[in-house]
C-alpha cells in the first residue's frame, strides 16, 4: 500500500506543481506584464517553492562533455561499456588517447543515483581514465529479468574489474566498501586478477564501532520489522510492476528524517534569495539531485541490513558469498587506502579503517589511511574538502602503486 499512497499523492501533487510553474512565468518572467506589480518576485518565489516542493525528480545526467589535462581541454564521451538487468557500466572515454591510470568507481547502491557522485568523477577525470556503475532503479527492471541479490553486486564487481583488467584501480564509497572488499577479498582467494589499488572511503566495514544513528536503528530492529514495513510491490505502471522492492521515496524520506531543521532552513532560504534576487543555482544543483531517488531489489536491501549491520558477518568472518567465504587476509598484493570524515554520522570514525586490519597481509608499504577534519559523510564525496584534500590524496596514492 505504500507505494500505492505515494502514486496517489503525486498525480494529486503534479497538477498543483504545473499550476504553479505557470504562476512562477505570470509573476516571474520579464516579458508578463504582472512581473512588474507589487510583490510580483514573492508571488514567483513562492510559487518556485511549491513547484521544488510538489515537483517529481527524475534521474539527472551527469552532463560531463569535457575535462583538462595538464592544462588541455580534452572531449569526453560517455558510453556504456557493459550493461547487465541491474547496473550499466559507464566509460567517460576521452576521445584523446592518454595514458592515465584506469580507475572504476563503484557508486552506492543506497537510494540515489550514480550522478551524486558527479563532482568526484569530474575531479578525477583529470588524472585517471574513469569508469563508474550507474545502477538501475529496479522499479525498472522487469521481473522475468530475475532477482538481484547482495551476492550479485559482489558478482557484478568481480565481472567490471576482469572486464577492465589486472592493471585497474577500484574506488567504493559508503555502501559498496562492503561488497568491493568481498570481491577482491574472494579473487585473492582464488588467483584470480585484482585491482592495483583498493579505495574505501566512508563505508560501514564495522558497524560496531562508533556506531551512528542509522547503525543503532537497524541493530535495535529485528529483520522482521524491516521486511514487514519498509518493503512494497512495484505498481503497474512501471516496467518492474510485481517486484518486491524497498522504494526509494522511504530512503529518501529517512535522509530527510535526519537532518529536518537543515533542510527546511535550505527551502527558507531558496524563498528568500529568490524574492530577493539573488542566485539558488547552488539550492537548486543539490536538491535535484538530492530528491530524485531509485528503488533497491528488496532480496538486496534485506540481505545488506542483515549481512552488514546486524550480524556484521564480514568483520565476524562469517560472511559467504555464493558459498564461498570471504576472506581479507587472503588480500596481499592490492595496496589499501581507507578515508573517513572525522565528522561523519552516517559511517563512524572507525568503521572503514577497519579494512586494515581485516587485510592483515597487505604490506606496511602498501596500505595508508585518511581522515579528514571537519568532514561530514557527503563531505567525502562532495564540496571543497573532496574536491582540495581527499581526491589529490586518493590520485597521489594510485600514481604511487601504479606499477
Amino acid at each position: 500500500m505504500l507505494y500505492q499512497i505515494h502514486e496517489l499523492g503525486h498525480a494529486v501533487m503534479n497538477p498543483l506543481a504545473n499550476w504553479a510553474s505557470a504562476v512562477s512565468q505570470l509573476f516571474g518572467n520579464a516579458t508578463s506584464p504582472l512581473a512588474y506589480v507589487p510583490f510580483a518576485r514573492e508571488v514567483a518565489a513562492g510559487a518556485d517553492l511549491m513547484v521544488r516542493i510538489a515537483k517529481d525528480y527524475k534521474k539527472p545526467a551527469f552532463n560531463i562533455d569535457a575535462t583538462t589535462v595538464d592544462g588541455r581541454v580534452v572531449e569526453i564521451q560517455e558510453e556504456a561499456l557493459a550493461v547487465k538487468p541491474f547496473c550499466r557500466l559507464l566509460h567517460f572515454r576521452k576521445r584523446q588517447a592518454l595514458a592515465q591510470p584506469r580507475l572504476l568507481v563503484v557508486a552506492p547502491l543506497s537510494g540515489h543515483h550514480a550522478t551524486l557522485l558527479r563532482d568526484t568523477v569530474r575531479v578525477l577525470l583529470h588524472e585517471h581514465d574513469v569508469y563508474i556503475t550507474d545502477w538501475t532503479d529496479a522499479r525498472m527492471v522487469p521481473v522475468s529479468e530475475g532477482d538481484f541479490h547482495l551476492d550479485d553486486y559482489v558478482a557484478y564487481v568481480q565481472d567490471f574489474i576482469r572486464l577492465l583488467g589486472p592493471d585497474v584501480h577500484v574506488l567504493a564509497i559508503c555502501q559498496p566498501t562492503v561488497p568491493v572488499l568481498g570481491a577482491v577479498s574472494l579473487m585473492a582467494s582464488a588467483g584470480d586478477i585484482q585491482p592495483r589499488t583498493m579505495t574505501l572511503m566512508g563505508g560501514p566495514i564495522d558497524g560496531r564501532i562508533s556506531p551512528t544513528e542509522v547503525n543503532k536503528l537497524a541493530m535495535s530492529k529485528p529483520y522482521e520489522w524491516f521486511e514487514a514495513g519498509v518493503i512494497d510491490v512495484v505498481p503497474f505502471n512501471y516496467p518492474g510492476a510485481g517486484r518486491r522492492v524497498y522504494p526509494g521515496f522511504l530512503q529518501h524520506a529517512g535522509f530527510i528524517a535526519m537532518h529536518p531543521e537543515k533542510h527546511m532552513q535550505s527551502y527558507v532560504d531558496f524563498y528568500e534569495n529568490r524574492a530577493h534576487g539573488h542566485p539558488v543555482d547552488a539550492h537548486l544543483k543539490f536538491y535535484d539531485e538530492y530528491n530524485a531517488v531509485l528503488d533497491m531489489s528488496a532480496e538486496f536491501y534485506l540481505e545488506t541490513i542483515k549481512v552488514v549491520f546486524q550480524d556484521f558477518n564480514l568483520p565476524n568472518g562469517t560472511w559467504q558469498v555464493h558459498g564461498q567465504l570471504v576472506r581479507p587476509q587472503d588480500i596481499k598484493d592490492v595496496a589499501l587506502l581507507t578515508v573517513e570524515g572525522a565528522q561523519d554520522d552516517i559511517c563512524g570514525i572507525g568503521q572503514t579503517k577497519v579494512a586494515h586490519a581485516l587485510c592483515s597481509a597487505i604490506p606496511d608499504a602498501k596500505r595508508m589511511h585518511h581522515e579528514e577534519p571537519g568532514s561530514g559523510h557527503y563531505g567525502i564525496f562532495s564540496g571543497r574538502r573532496r574536491r582540495e584534500n581527499i581526491c589529490p590524496v586518493v590520485s597521489a596514492f594510485i600514481r604511487a602503486n601504479n606499477g
